[in-house]
């Protein structure tokens, strides 16, 4: 089983807004932070909506003159970071700097910084491109200016997995601290894809919602008028310890991370395996780990993007891996309420299940309106519920097949 560990910060950067309480507020009141797309002229996509972050200004956490050298995504990631670093108290020491590491992910990185930088080339030659370009794109940035900036000398890593890029970065963390590599970590993912090819190719994938006239309502997972995800931005970012670390520094704990499971599809590079297996494997394998029962689990933060196939085949799994359990169990997509993150989107889910755990509060599901009648489990709709629980799961699947899920536990 190894060490035991635990959630001692969190930050989040997500379109219901910049800062963890402001983002939980927001949630459990069932808001929206969807919108139309204000970053670039969009009027010639099929897609026109998004969830855009809007209230970020990013000199609150990093000097100015370093703006230029990072694209959105590591601006969105050391914000969060730095949230999630203050709430915990880590500093580092003479004595334990080389037993903190950073494991902050991105699914796509810094497209924003590939796509202007590949127009400047086209339209003024290479002496324009930046000398900063590649560093500001290169996913494992995020982890390197944290590391530089706070003298974290243990792990340095970076994971990519797509949409399940933040759920594989705390759980991989996670199990360095259980082994005894490192004592803390700062992991989780970070996203800023809303950029002219961003929404571009997944709407040539078919990927995204075109429901333009409503876009607080797109995202509508379980609902039979859904009709794919709204890609989103943000960044969610945790720091986990030791048990021992954590109570001897005295410091908050969160929520416990029980369990961690993966599994490949081995199907389809876009499209989930139809009978739900790769997914109902990567639930049971992180039971297993936990050591907890299929009937424990009270709650379930979904993968849930609101796309036709995905959510019957996540519910699927659900049912084989709970079995009679599943008509208990709650299961909310926050994914309606802030859109899909994409390789953040793992990070801040961990961070919703967990504190859904010492809150004693389980966020909705909005815009569940008329039922898929292939999904019919409890996916709290449209209201928060009030309901204290011990277990949960937080889901996300990715391109290529890659699962991941997160056992955690209510601290006691």
């Amino acid at each position: 089983m190894g060490r035991r560990v635990v959630i001692t910060g969190a930050g989040l950067v997500t379109p219901l807004g910049t800062g963890t309480d402001k983002t939980w507020a927001g949630l459990i009141e069932g808001k929206s932070g969807l919108g139309p797309i204000t970053r670039f002229d969009a009027t010639e996509y099929s897609c026109r909506i998004a969830g855009e972050v809007t209230d970020f200004n990013p000199t609150d956490w990093i000097a100015k003159k370093d703006l230029r050298k990072m694209d959105l995504f590591i601006h969105f990631g050391i914000a969060a970071s730095e949230m999630a670093i203050k709430q915990a108290g880590l500093i580092a020491t003479e004595e334990n700097a080389s037993r903190i590491g950073v494991m902050v992910g991105s699914g796509i990185g810094g497209l924003i910084a590939i796509q202007n930088q590949a127009w400047l080339v086209k339209e003024r030659g290479p002496r324009r491109i930046s000398p900063f370009f590649i560093p500001s794109a290169l996913i494992n940035l995020i982890s390197g200016h944290l590391a530089i900036n706070h003298g974290f000398k243990g792990p340095n890593h970076a994971v990519v997995t797509a949409c399940a890029t933040g759920t594989h970065a705390i759980g991989d963390a996670a199990n360095m601290i259980r082994n005894g590599v490192a004592d803390a970590m700062v992991a989780g993912g970070a996203e800023a894809a809303i950029c002219e090819l961003g929404i571009g190719g997944f709407a040539s994938a078919r990927a995204l919602s075109t429901r333009n006239d409503d876009p607080q309502g797109a995202s509508r997972p379980w609902d039979k008028g859904r009709d794919g995800f709204v890609e989103a931005e943000g960044a969610g970012v945790v720091v986990l310890e030791s048990l021992e670390s954590a109570q001897a520094r005295g410091a908050e704990i969160i929520a416990e991370v029980l369990g961690y499971g993966m599994s490949g599809d081995a199907h389809h590079i876009t499209a989930p395996e139809p009978s739900g297996a790769g997914a109902a494997a990567c639930m049971t394998n992180a039971l297993k780990d936990a050591k907890v029962n299929p009937e424990q689990i009270q709650y379930i933060n979904a993968h849930g993007t609101s796309t036709p196939l995905g959510d019957v085949i996540e519910t699927k799994a659900v049912k084989s891996v709970l079995g009679d359990a599943a008509n208990k169990v709650m299961v909310s997509s926050t994914k309606s309420m802030i859109g899909h993150l994409l390789g953040a989107a793992g990070g801040v889910e961990a961070i919703f299940t967990a504190m859904a755990l010492q809150k004693g509060i389980i966020p909705p599901t909005i815009n569940l309106d008329d039922p898929d009648p292939e999904c019919d489990l409890d996916y709290v709709p449209h209201t928060a519920r009030e309901v204290d629980i011990e277990y949960a799961l937080s889901n996300s699947f990715g391109f290529g097949g890659t699962n991941a899920t997160l056992v955690l536990k209510r601290f006691s």
